[in-house]
């Protein structure tokens, strides 16, 4: 008999793509985007807040950086690694323009790698971006490997949608019809190369070279973007076409079997601030009961499993084994999967299709770090009852990044950019001690402690410390060291190479406890929530840099 798809999760992937175009959505905007029965679209949201990848702010449904998790399973399992990324952003550096990688999705085409330049004008997208083959220059290389069904395909899909309106990446309003794609694919396949002479807008220019796989076939496309008051599309092809084809010799020469160790999976938060394990679907299924959507927790975990499908991809015993799931289970998740397109299965072997990307990977590939941590900041605003922040180091001062502020009587008000001296800072002493003992001395000789007040440390060896101790215990106290009255809390926050990126804290008034109470009250919260952030950072960073402040 005919595999069944299971229903649940297919409007479970309905609800996310339909929260996926949109910055701001509420439940009655999903019961619109997808058809569903407005109880349907409630269980759902329900089972997606349960796994950790919708976030509700006041009435509307945000997504969550941990659903980038399934895009990372199609990207881990695609080859790409730590080593691409670096690779990427090393030749953007040389050609001093954005330089990208994609790869063919249907008749579009979804970027995988991005290093943008930081300038006034600058050009880039952003991974899981899909733009439509006749608008841009690797559309011109993957079509090159169309057969005729994937050509009428095409034909049908421009004579239903001219404008493009299926394609959210794409700039708004009108724009002036491409040249011929057929036209562009025998020029690509006599010269190795595509051009895009402001295809996707005024302005944009690109050239693209294919890197190909073990068979010949065009695997990514390798682009340099740049815009016409630096260059003609001409000009720009001229320049950078020698180091594109040079690096596209080398990406082919890559392994893709194997991923770095930074780029193992990490834990993810829950809702309530806390890191856990993933659980067994079925606990939550007994404690929210017919809310909770078991089906479709299951089909998800499934679509992360995809991410272990290096090469030919994995079969179905494989799948169920990482999962947990009996195999008829897996099997009825896969078989959905593949029908609504973001899996492909070759009778034997299961691999993720880049179409998983569209689920958000996009929107969410552009947060920056503060984007990041300020929903968990005010988790523990509303836990604790009091003021906390972010800094980062910036010479010999914390410079705050991140705040969520609590309305009291008395209450510390500090607002972004604000600075202050490491030394006398909880936060600063947090910083100082994730740094390299020779990098912690001269920062320290650069600013010599002086009193701020009559508490400020401003003995060397005892700062020194101080230091030592809060790298060995991983937090740190400041008692009205740097203004009479304020006591402050800090542990830190590390990327996934355990490097000390940032800082968290919580400041209050000193009051008349004890500093001990004060730490046991707040610690078990702070390190909850440093956790949570780090692991939210993680998973955006796996193949996406985070914009640093």
């Amino acid at each position: 008999m005919p595999e069944e798809s299971v229903r649940p999760l297919e409007r479970g992937l309905a609800v996310l793509r339909a929260l996926a175009v949109a910055d701001q959505v509420r439940a009655g905007d999903l019961v619109r985007a997808t058809g569903l029965a407005r109880s349907t679209v409630d269980r759902v949201v329900a089972t997606l807040a349960r796994i950790g990848y919708v976030r509700e702010h006041g009435q509307e449904l945000r997504l969550t950086p941990r659903l980038m998790e399934l895009g990372n399973a199609y990207l881990a399992a695609s080859g790409l690694s730590g080593e691409v990324a670096a690779r990427t952003a090393r030749l953007a550096d040389e050609l001093d323009e954005s330089v990208s990688l994609a790869v063919p999705d249907g008749d579009g085409v979804r970027f995988v790698t991005q290093a943008a330049r930081r300038r006034a004008m600058s050009v880039a997208f952003r991974i899981g971006d899909l733009l439509p083959a006749e608008r841009c220059a690797p559309g011109a290389l993957f079509a090159a490997e169309w057969d005729e069904a994937a050509w009428a395909a095409w034909r049908g899909r421009v004579a239903a949608d001219p404008g493009g309106e299926a394609f959210p990446a794409l700039p708004p309003g009108p724009a002036a019809p491409p040249p011929d794609l057929a036209d562009r694919v025998e020029r690509s396949r006599a010269t190795g190369w595509a051009l895009d002479d402001q295809l996707i807008e005024p302005g944009l220019i690109a050239t693209a070279v294919p890197v190909r796989d073990a068979a010949g076939r065009a695997r990514y496309a390798l682009s340099a973007v740049s815009h016409t008051s630096r260059h003609t599309a001409q000009g720009l092809a001229e320049l950078v076409l020698p180091r594109l084809r040079a690096e596209a010799a080398h990406l082919e020469a890559l392994p893709t079997a194997q991923l770095p160790h930074d780029q193992t999976d990490v834990t993810a938060p829950h809702t309530d601030g806390e890191t856990l394990p993933y659980e067994q679907p079925g606990d939550a299924k007994a404690e929210l009961g017919p809310g909770y959507l078991q089906s479709l927790a299951r089909g998800l975990a499934v679509l992360r499993a995809l991410g272990g499908a290096r090469g030919d991809g994995l079969p179905l015993t494989a799948i169920a084994e990482a999962t947990g799931l009996p195999r008829a289970t897996a099997r009825r998740c896969l078989h959905t999967l593949v029908l609504e397109g973001y899996a492909a299965h070759d009778g034997r072997l299961y691999r993720p299709l880049p179409r998983i990307l569209e689920l958000g990977h996009a929107r969410l590939s552009g947060l920056g770090f503060a984007d990041i941590a300020e929903p968990h900041l005010r988790q523990l605003t509303a836990r604790v009852h009091q003021s906390a922040s972010v800094t980062v180091l910036d010479g010999t001062d914390i410079l705050y990044v991140a705040r969520a502020a609590t309305t009291r009587v008395m209450s510390v008000y500090i607002t972004l950019g604000t600075r202050f001296p490491a030394y006398p800072t909880a936060m600063g002493r947090v910083l100082l001690a994730g740094l390299p003992e020779q990098d912690r001395a001269r920062l320290l000789k650069a600013a010599p402690p002086r009193a701020l007040t009559r508490h400020t440390v401003t003995d060397p060896a005892t700062l020194e410390h101080l230091l030592d101790r809060a790298a060995a215990d991983g937090y740190a106290t400041a008692d009205e060291e740097l203004e009479e009255g304020l006591r402050s809390v800090a542990v830190p926050l590390k990327d996934a190479r355990g490097r000390v990126i940032a800082a968290l804290n919580v400041a209050q008034h000193a009051g008349t406890a004890p500093l001990e109470e004060t730490v046991g009250a707040l610690l078990p919260a702070l390190r909850g929530t440093a956790a949570a952030i780090e692991a939210d950072l993680h998973t955006a960073a796996r193949f996406n840099g985070v914009p640093m402040p």
